[in-house]
């Protein structure tokens, strides 16, 4: 493929470069550590030819030549490595030159090219990487590297012989996802791909432009897309997947998402990976002795099967990919992925006599509205009884949290596999009100500055979560040292008089509700008749609860959307003893504000002989737009300034 993309590129390049010879004026006028400030390698050109066959199976040609900029990246392009998963698709490194400064080549030996495991945590699928070592390399050379690969990138049922194994496994239909950005600037971009004309291929370019051609040869369609000047993509602190705002090809074949959904609905079927056997049966039979309806059988089993089956993935012969394991596998294995999650609970519910399907959705990013698998995620959809709607539920994201669906996926886009097929559906904003800290207490500050207060902490949803975790996300034996950590965030000095909590473990109970007992000497400082302090609940006191303090709010504005953990609400009050008020010297001044982003409110009143410390904030969604950052960014900064902007009180 190699005269085949070379033919592309001088046309591409004839614009804007010179070429003579093969490459080494290229190399040379391609640029260097000057012209790509910041940047260790350049991508001088990146081509990928792909060939689709009437079944769905494609070969792709990769070609690539990079230029060293910098010692850094003559380090990261020392071994050449190219992942692929074997059940699906198979790769070679057929061709690696490099081009030294003074004009010499080095022809790599590809009887060199090892084929390793891929470092894995958490789910061992037998994915692997070809790799050869390059060697040694200086600023100025360049490293020209031809790939092959075929096959797809999603593992559904193995087996067959010869290139049957690689068909995608919606037959007959071919998908991609480009990206045209990158960490490393690419001075051009070629993606080539021929279709049978008897296919329609659909395609969409988002987030940017990129130049596209399209012309017969023989019974093929030939759809060229090309970008010149790619620089390395920058986003911001907090802001979405860069698949949502930088610039990307989309391509299928499939007409249109309810006809995935159609498919997905069948292959799991017929594959019968939700049958009971009597063992389920029995165990949903127990599980639900004492339920009272519909929707407390949901929640035990959505519980159970988030709780009960262990998040580790193993290759398990057939079922890979979008054919979910049999329930009564995962049953006896207690292990799986969210796949096998969503198939336990989807079996389970069946056993219950609730009508039930997988779906799927995309963690992390956005899916767009070409039908290609945007997909990362499994979940699970049931039919209830009461309203006769589909609810999605997560076994996955649940175990330890209150909700049965995540809220920290609001906003998501996801696919149903139901019979009747179904269009992308995105996840609604789930109230703040959801998602409260709520924290109050009485605090007392004696004349040498020492505190003694008491303080009750709750919570609900996501944030309840976040809470909760101080004991389910460590082992029984952490327990009081994590709880400590909490206090000592405040002060090194922080001891913990007593501390009663609920059953983390009981979550069906209701809201988590912690009551602490604290007292910390030299809290204030003394400074004559002046004490000097923040108001506890100020202090940064449960910070694990509030993710938005973590923002970076001197980003005066923003271009791109921006995400949080969870839309969620804040809530403090206390109230402040004193040995007596003379009189205020200083306090943070009142403020509050509102709009898209985040609503908030805060103030330091006396009464008496004292003071109460009032802090109240929504923020309204997980996903924002730049709009929303003005509101966002106010809330945070209040709330900040509060946990470092002291009090000064005269005493008598």
């Amino acid at each position: 493929m190699k005269q085949i993309s070379l033919l592309i590129l001088l046309a591409l390049f004839a614009g804007s470069h010179a070429f003579a010879g093969p490459y080494d004026d290229l190399i040379k006028k391609a640029g260097d550590k000057k012209t790509f400030p910041g940047s260790n390698v350049l991508l001088i050109f990146d081509s990928t030819h792909v060939d689709m066959m009437e079944t769905g199976l494609s070969h792709n040609y990769i070609h690539r030549l990079y230029k060293v900029l910098t010692p850094d990246g003559a380090k990261s392009l020392s071994v050449i490595k190219f992942d692929y998963d074997p059940l699906s698709a198979w790769s070679e490194i057929r061709g690696v030159t490099i081009y030294h400064t003074d004009g010499s080549q080095t022809v790599l030996d590809t009887s060199r090219v090892l084929d390793y495991p891929q470092p894995a945590r958490a789910i061992y699928w037998g994915a692997r990487e070809k790799m050869i070592e390059v060697g040694r390399l200086e600023p100025g050379d360049a490293v020209d590297v031809h790939l092959y690969r075929k096959g797809f990138t999603y593992a559904l049922l193995g087996g067959g012989d010869e290139d049957e194994r690689y068909i995608p496994p919606m037959k007959g239909h071919f998908y991609d996802i480009v990206p045209f950005y990158s960490n490393d600037p690419i001075l051009l971009k070629v993606y080539q791909i021929n279709v049978p004309d008897s296919k329609v291929l659909q395609y969409e370019v988002y987030n940017g432009e990129v130049s596209s051609k399209m012309w017969r040869k023989g019974d093929k369609l030939v759809y060229t897309f090309s970008k010149k000047n790619i620089l390395p993509f920058k986003g911001e602190p907090r802001s979405v997947d860069p698949s949502d705002i930088a610039t990307k090809l989309l391509m299928s074949t499939s007409p249109d998402w309810k006809s995935k959904s159609t498919w997905f609905y069948g292959v799991n079927e017929e594959y019968k990976s939700f049958k009971a056997n009597d063992a389920i049966r029995k165990k949903v039979n127990e599980l639900l002795r004492n339920a009272r309806d519909e929707n407390d059988s949901v929640t035990i089993l959505t519980h159970w099967a988030g709780d009960e089956i262990r998040y580790l993935g193993v290759t398990m012969g057939k079922g890979e990919g979008y054919t979910l394991h049999s329930g009564e596998m995962n049953f006896n294995d207690r292990c799986g992925v969210c796949k096998d999650k969503a198939g336990m609970l989807i079996t389970m519910l069946r056993a219950a006599g609730i009508e039930a399907y997988p779906a799927m959705t995309m963690a992390g990013s956005r899916i767009d509205y070409i039908p290609a698998d945007q997909f990362n995620h499994c979940v699970t959809v049931f039919k209830s009884r009461k309203d006769g709607r589909y609810h999605l539920l997560d076994p996955t994201w649940v175990p330890f949290v209150r909700e049965l669906w995540s809220s920290a996926e609001q906003q998501q886009n996801y696919l149903m596999g139901v019979p009747e097929g179904a269009d992308l559906g995105e996840t609604p904003v789930s109230n703040p009100s959801n998602h409260y800290l709520k924290m109050s207490g009485t605090t007392n500050i004696l004349a040498d500055g020492t505190l003694e207060g008491e303080y009750d902490v709750t919570a609900e949803g996501q944030t309840d979560a976040a809470v909760r975790g101080i004991f389910t996300r460590g082992y029984m034996a952490e327990w009081s040292a994590n709880v400590e950590k909490e206090v000592l965030h405040i002060s090194p000095l922080a001891q913990l008089v007593k501390v009663t909590n609920d059953d983390p473990y009981n979550y069906l109970a209701g809201p988590i509700l912690m009551h602490f007992k604290i007292r910390i000497p030299e809290f204030a400082t003394v400074a004559g008749d002046e004490l000097i302090f923040t108001p506890l609940l100020a202090t940064g006191f449960m910070k694990r609860a509030m993710p938005h303090t973590a923002f970076d709010t001197g980003l005066e504005n923003r271009k791109f959307p921006f995400r949080d953990r969870t839309s969620h609400t804040v809530e403090m009050n206390e109230k402040i003893t004193l040995p007596g008020i003379k009189e205020i010297v200083y306090k943070p001044e009142a403020d509050s504000g509102e709009g898209s982003g985040a609503q908030y409110a805060g103030m330091i009143k006396r009464e008496n002989n004292i003071l109460k410390f009032t802090f109240s904030a929504s923020f309204a969604k997980r996903i924002y737009q730049p709009e929303d950052w003005n509101s966002f960014k106010a809330a945070v900064a209040y709330q900040n300034l509060l946990s470092v902007e002291p009090v000064i009180v005269k005493i008598k």
